[in-house]
């Protein structure tokens, strides 16, 4: 089978391509209005660019016309949290994508606890068990659709008590939820685990 991208359009292309690239990791991002409204929303399109400093990029596209909530609040705050959300959290996840007024706080939506930020003004959930802090750095715009890469540096972890071992994170005590093709999650399923290869080091600490 063979499929011309220039003959489809954004929406087609866009349900393909989210069908072949997964499972995703979902970054699940609180942003702070101009206006003081709490915003929560879900983003798949996410990874990290950069280790030292910390750095995490997610591309944040369009509703209609407009770019979405969550990109007009980082541009405009420049300051936001990415959560790493767990399976007990998946229908929440998911009730946080559906679009809401700029004036509607989903967060309050939802019932989700919050707490502060030690070194940005956002508020972090309660209930994830991992929450980055995050300052904006820089955006590309990219095709047609001019979707935005928003890349952030990581200013403070907050992590759940159990879950780091040896510097490392318990990825199953973790338990995180991932994206794939339409309105469907994924857990980890089996893990499977090889011979630990040589590497270069990235540093030397």
């Amino acid at each position: 089978m063979r499929i011309d991208p220039t003959e489809l359009g954004a929406e087609r292309i866009y349900r393909l391509m989210t069908g072949i690239v997964v499972p995703r990791p979902i970054a699940w991002v609180t942003s702070l209005s101009r206006s003081g409204v709490l915003n929560l929303a879900p983003f798949s399109a996410f990874t990290f660019v950069s280790q030292k400093p910390p750095m995490l990029a997610i591309s944040v596209g369009r509703k209609g016309s407009d770019y979405k909530d969550t990109a007009h609040n980082i541009l405009d705050t420049e300051e936001y949290v990415i959560h790493i959300a767990d399976t007990p959290l998946i229908s929440a996840v998911h009730d946080s994508s559906i679009e809401h007024p700029p004036e509607i706080s989903e967060v309050e939506h939802l019932g989700l606890e919050t707490l502060p930020c030690e070194l940005i003004k956002m508020r972090r959930l309660a209930a994830a068990p991992v929450a980055m802090e995050c300052r904006f750095r820089q955006c590309l715009e990219f095709g047609e659709a001019r979707s935005r890469l928003i890349v952030g540096e990581v200013v403070m972890f907050h992590i759940r008590d159990g879950l780091v071992k040896d510097g490392k994170v318990e990825t199953k005590a973790l338990d995180p939820i991932a994206r794939i093709g339409g309105p469907r999650y994924a857990r980890l399923g089996e893990i499977v685990t090889l011979n630990t290869v040589f590497q270069t080091p990235k540093s030397t600490d």
